[in-house]
């Protein structure tokens, strides 16, 4: 496998060949982000590479995606609740802005933050937690990406 899947996220997820997908959702896919500055962040793939904005779903579907970020942002706040006293909250997004396919950001926060951002928007973090090493997605992530993993399948076999 090689980097590909980047490039098509969704299909990749489709066929099995994503590496960060945690688990096939209802309406999408739970993947943990490929950047873990804020350890934690995930993203919900909508199911269909097709589908740009959540209005291009029919209703029962648009409630769907919706309840799946629902899902994805529970697990997320157990699972950092478990790992970290300092978690905060949850952040949810929907932008769509830099990537064409319907897709929600979930943003666990925390008391460690930098003061001037702790209370404020992930994207005022600096540009360069996108790009550094550090925070990349990696093995010393398997933690975390076990803790999400559990997190999901408990609150999906409730419903």
């Amino acid at each position: 496998m090689t980097n590909d899947w980047r490039t098509d996220r969704i299909g990749s997820a489709l066929r099995g060949e994503n590496p960060t997908v945690l688990r096939r959702l209802s309406a999408g896919f739970a993947a943990i982000g490929d950047v873990q500055f804020l350890p934690g962040y995930s993203v919900l793939l909508a199911g269909d590479p097709r589908v740009e904005r959540l209005s291009d779903l029919p209703k029962a579907e648009r409630l769907a995606f919706l309840s799946d970020m629902d899902v994805l942002g529970e697990a997320v706040e157990r699972a950092c609740r478990r790992l970290d006293p300092e978690f905060r909250r949850v952040n949810l997004e929907i932008l769509g802005n830099t990537d064409g396919f319907l897709h929600a950001h979930v943003w666990p926060r925390y008391a460690w933050e930098p003061a001037d951002l702790v209370r404020m928007p992930v994207w005022l973090h600096p540009r360069d937690n996108w790009t550094d090493e550090r925070y990349a997605l990696a093995p010393r992530h398997d933690t975390l990406r076990a803790t999400l993993t559990d997190e999901l399948d408990r609150l999906t076999a409730q419903h």
